[in-house]
């Protein structure tokens, strides 16, 4: 689900009432937008139907800032619980607005390279399902499969067992209160190092991997309690 947040842009707010006030999408994306004004949408706005009324909007200024605001929510969304995997998303999408900003590439390239984001988002969201892996596994295997030298030298087989074992194990160790404690901070920091080096991971890719496991397992933290 998205949310458009009031008063947080007026002039794309403007246009999207617009949208909605001339009926010029279908019934089904002007009763998204409506709702994005107002309260939380009931449609997602990543389905091929969404993304094709996007596609042949006249106005494609407007299809443009739209889906630049819609696509930086769903990925906001997404941050409260895959550290690794929202950045990189909205790395990419920033990456492209940039890009059109420094009119670098024409509107109807933006607007296409805005669609295929939210095509990556949807295949994002499918990917746990597809390596067998729950949402908190393929956050903590993200996590630790970021780096292309560590990924490279273990493969995913040895990335997804330790992807499971991360979860158990912080999941097990992590009281309500540890963000802000920090003897429960250094214990579980101490737990996800040997892990990792009973693992194989690389000597000198652990400290690293180390915060990022630890900056991931605070934010779904809140989810565990």
């Amino acid at each position: 689900m998205h949310t458009l947040y009031g008063g947080q842009n007026y002039e794309v707010e403007s246009a999207i009432k617009q949208v909605v006030n001339q009926a010029i999408v279908s019934e089904q994306v002007v009763d998204i937008f409506d709702a994005a004004g107002i309260k939380k949408p009931e449609i997602s706005i990543l389905n091929e139907e969404f993304l094709e009324e996007m596609r042949g909007m006249k106005q494609r200024n407007l299809a443009v800032e739209v889906l630049k605001k819609l696509l930086r929510d769903e990925i906001v969304v997404r941050s409260k619980f895959n550290l690794v995997q929202s950045k990189s998303l909205m790395d990419m999408l920033e990456s492209s607005i940039q890009r059109y900003q420094n009119k670098l590439i024409s509107t109807a390239d933006i607007l296409e390279e805005l669609i295929q984001h939210a095509k990556d988002i949807r295949a994002a969201d499918q990917r746990g399902e597809n390596m067998g892996l729950s949402k908190d596994e393929l956050a903590f295997y993200d996590a630790v499969a970021q780096n292309k030298s560590a990924k490279e030298l273990l493969g995913d087989e040895v990335l997804l067992k330790l992807a499971r074992v991360l979860v158990d194990k912080v999941r097990a160790s992590a009281s309500i209160d540890w963000q802000v404690k920090q003897s429960v901070r250094k214990k579980l920091k101490v737990i996800v190092k040997r892990t990792l080096r009973k693992y194989g991971y690389p000597p000198d890719l652990q400290k690293l991997a180390t915060e990022t496991v630890l900056a991931q397992a605070e934010l779904l933290a809140e989810f565990w309690q």
